[in-house]
């Protein structure tokens, strides 16, 4: 019995939407692994390039100013940091971190030889990557390859998409995409899904027919791994109350995850696009008030359960604007950029480096002090206890902010 086309393209489309589920989550199915202490990382990825310093605010600063005539944030808007320093309006929650000291803000953040494409400097912040090289696995994909050798019990990473980033994937594990665990289960127990399994199991394809073989073989994975995923996130679900848009929906299903005894350390969600060449103003708010209000649920339903010092919840893109605005009423591809980290954790906190350096530009350009991988390094090793010389392939330098 052959697989008929149309039935190859249907299960196909369920095993992609699992970008893979792999096999080792049936290691998991009803353990408790996970009590409280255990340490998660979450990471929000400000996709198309967030303007930092429209973020992070330097108010009595000039030439701030002088760049932006239009476009600069006027202190008595901006929400008051320090005398000299403040952020965005709609950042209110993230104000509320930084006083009460679970925000630590890292300025001056890049890479050497900046790349102003979105899709190549992405790759280079995904595999933690010199920009000279290009390497087709992921900093977090790597932290799975090393941290269980030959174990039965490997950690795993979601990434809260359709789709999985070069981040998650390793040489030997990667992670789970998985938009919405509830949807993934009701896809996987539809009855078609369930009857091709059946017939598959009860039919004898022709020795040699690997493509097929493979292409079940990891639809079982996907089902037995979408039902574990589902079960899990309901154990223990988060009662506490969400903004419903897509970060709010992401952060309410982390939390769920995190509270029940799912094995794992890294969850990677997204927000965009932050491209504003053009109408920068009422885009960031848009964005950023999604943000402020999905992070301040998430970091209330923490506390509420005593998680919020087992989480380090940090941001990152892929690179900032130019200091200049341009005629659009934006900003263009620029180079450095800040990072919020944000823990009930924090060993660091406030503003930990200087603030960018206006009047020393490289054409234009932030000049970047903080190495990306220097960050990378100081949560793989002392947030996630991991080798980060291994897994990075070359020694960092670890930062204090934990």
């Amino acid at each position: 019995m052959y697989i008929r086309r149309k039935e190859f393209i249907q299960v196909g489309s369920l095993a992609t939407a699992s970008m893979m589920v792999p096999k080792f989550l049936k290691a998991f199915e009803g353990k408790a692994m996970v009590p409280p202490g255990n340490k998660v990382v979450v990471v929000l990825q400000l996709s198309g390039g967030n303007d930092g310093l429209n973020t992070v605010i330097p108010v009595r600063n000039d030439l701030y100013y002088k760049a932006r005539p239009k476009l600069g944030i006027e202190k008595s808007k901006a929400l008051t940091l320090t005398d000299e320093v403040g952020i965005h309006p709609a950042l209110t929650g993230f104000k509320e971190l930084f006083d009460d000291g679970s925000l630590s803000i890292l300025n001056n953040v890049g890479y050497p030889n900046p790349d102003r494409s979105h899709f190549r400097s992405m790759d280079i912040w995904h595999t933690a990557s010199q920009s000279t090289d290009y390497w087709t696995t992921g900093w977090v994909g790597r932290y799975l390859d090393a941290q269980c050798k030959g174990c039965d019990k490997p950690t795993q990473a979601i990434e809260l998409d359709d789709i999985l980033s070069l981040s998650l994937k390793g040489e030997q594990l990667k992670g789970i995409a998985v938009k919405d665990p509830r949807r993934l289960y009701g896809t996987a127990n539809e009855k078609f899904f369930r009857d091709v399994m059946k017939n598959h199991k009860a039919a004898n394809h022709p020795a040699g027919d690997q493509p097929v073989d493979y292409l079940y073989k990891t639809m079982a994975e996907t089902l037995s791994s979408a039902d574990y995923i589902f079960q899990q996130s309901k154990m223990h679900p988060t009662n506490a109350s969400y903004p419903s848009t897509g970060l709010g929906n992401s952060l309410k299903t982390v939390a769920s995850l995190i509270y029940s005894e799912i094995n794992t350390k890294v969850y990677y969600v997204s927000l965009g696009s932050f491209d504003t060449h053009i109408n920068q103003d009422n885009q960031q708010q848009r964005l950023f008030t999604e943000m402020n209000d999905a992070l301040k649920a998430f970091v209330k339903d923490l506390k509420q359960n005593n998680r919020f010092n087992d989480v380090l919840f940090f941001t990152f893109s892929e690179f900032g604007r130019r200091v200049a605005q341009n005629a659009s009423n934006g900003t263009d591809h620029g180079t450095a950029n800040n990072m919020f980290f944000i823990s009930g954790g924090l060993k660091q906190k406030g503003l930990i480096n200087e603030m960018p350096d206006l009047g020393n530009l490289d054409e234009g350009d932030l000049k970047f002090k903080v190495d990306f991988k220097n960050a990378y390094a100081t949560v793989l090793k002392k947030w996630l206890n991991a080798d980060d010389r291994s897994i990075l392939t070359k020694q960092y330098d670890y930062l204090n902010f934990i």
